[in-house]
């Protein structure tokens, strides 16, 4: 399997309100970027869908490191809640519903196709590529801004 590395941020203006996300590819030296937003969502699913806009991206199976400031990304995957959350047909411990059902589907069906491990990085703190990918997600907020 391919060694990819890819990097991912969220990020709105308001909560919800308009967002975006940046993701960055690594493989074999080079670098692809990849953006996008919407006019009304949240930070959680622009984290999201910066991440399965990446894995989508890859033409065949991986071995990838997936490296965000998302505690609700990497959490849920790698404590397993969602695996949970999808068993009790998409409830929380708690018993109230889940969000991001959507989103959280696409992205199991990326984690069955490649090897992902999540790594977990403190935001705005110096991380070449997660400023990057933050500064790719504010601009894709701020086309959606009035």
């Amino acid at each position: 399997m391919k060694k990819v590395d890819i990097y991912t941020d969220g990020a709105c203006k308001g909560n919800p309100g308009p967002g975006g996300y940046g993701a960055i590819l690594v493989y074999a030296g080079r670098e692809k970027e990849f953006s996008g937003g919407e006019a009304m969502t949240t930070n959680n699913r622009m984290e999201l869908l910066g991440a399965i806009t990446a894995l989508s991206a890859l033409k065949e199976p991986c071995e990838v490191t997936l490296t965000s400031d998302s505690k609700y990304l990497v959490d849920a995957v790698t404590k397993r809640w969602v695996y949970g959350w999808r068993a009790k047909g998409w409830k929380k411990s708690d018993g109230k519903a889940a969000l991001n059902i959507d989103l959280w589907e696409r992205l199991l069906e990326q984690l069955e196709r490649h090897k992902v491990t999540f790594v977990w990085i403190k935001g705005h703190d110096g991380h070449e590529y997660n400023e990057r990918c933050d500064r790719l997600a504010v601009k894709e907020a701020e086309k959606y801004s009035v």
